[in-house]
């Protein structure tokens, strides 16, 4: 598929994974964002919604024909679709993952539901088996440092992970993100506020990448012509 010219002259070094995004109108609207933005490419892991799909065009509003987008990727494919040197962070939504490493009490906040924190435990006890025999000791998630969403993250490549609001971000999502060098990205919300919808996030984490990216443009710019 070939896409609009003035779309590729806009295009950045910025990379949308979804991770677990069951819903279409969701999907649709966060590759609308992504089109918006001036993504340069789109990956859908196992598990989303058919980007194809009827209700994902509708939503989508023509953005399918503006960015390339590639479909039902096993993780370990991933990282074949990222630029050399390319940091992954993960949406993250009142430091989830740190609490969750504290608790044995599995929440339904943010970007990772009751049944995806079941999973992560699952690991754990899996990883606490393989302790006992190995004399080890694991965490049971990648320790990824915090960073709010507005300061600086886009001085290499960036891939952003957005994950469904019912299954949440995928184990892969934060061990690719660890191996990268990435962190995850803290969009603060008023206490007694639920999460934010996935869209939602994602056009914020986006256009908050494109802002970044200029500035970083108009800089370079200002400094080659005072020489």
């Amino acid at each position: 598929m070939t896409y609009p010219e003035t779309q590729l002259h806009h295009s950045l070094p910025l990379l949308l994974i979804c991770d677990n995004l069951r819903d279409p109108g969701n999907l649709g609207t966060i590759l609308r964002s992504a089109a918006g933005a001036g993504c340069g490419k789109v990956l859908l892991t196992k598990g989303c919604v058919d980007a194809w799909e009827p209700k994902v065009l509708r939503a989508g509003m023509g953005a399918h024909f503006q960015l390339p987008i590639v479909n039902n990727l096993d993780w370990e494919a991933v990282p074949n679709y990222l630029a050399p040197d390319t940091r992954v962070y993960v949406a993250d939504n009142c430091g989830l993952y740190a609490r969750a490493q504290m608790s044995n009490k599995a929440s339904d906040y943010g970007w990772v539901c009751d049944r995806q924190l079941s999973k992560f435990h699952k690991y754990e006890e899996e990883e606490e088996e393989e302790d006992l025999e190995t004399g080890a000791s694991k965490g049971w998630l990648p320790e990824l440092e915090v960073q709010s969403y507005d300061l600086d993250w886009t001085e290499a490549p960036a891939a952003v992970v957005i994950g469904g609001e019912t299954h949440g971000v995928s184990l892969e999502s934060l061990q690719l993100a660890e191996s990268t060098g990435g962190k995850r990205l803290l969009i603060p919300v008023v206490p007694g506020v639920d999460s934010l919808n996935s869209a939602m996030a994602a056009s914020i984490l986006l256009f908050e990448g494109k802002r970044q990216l200029r500035l970083r443009a108009e800089h370079w710019s200002r400094d080659r012509s005072y020489h």
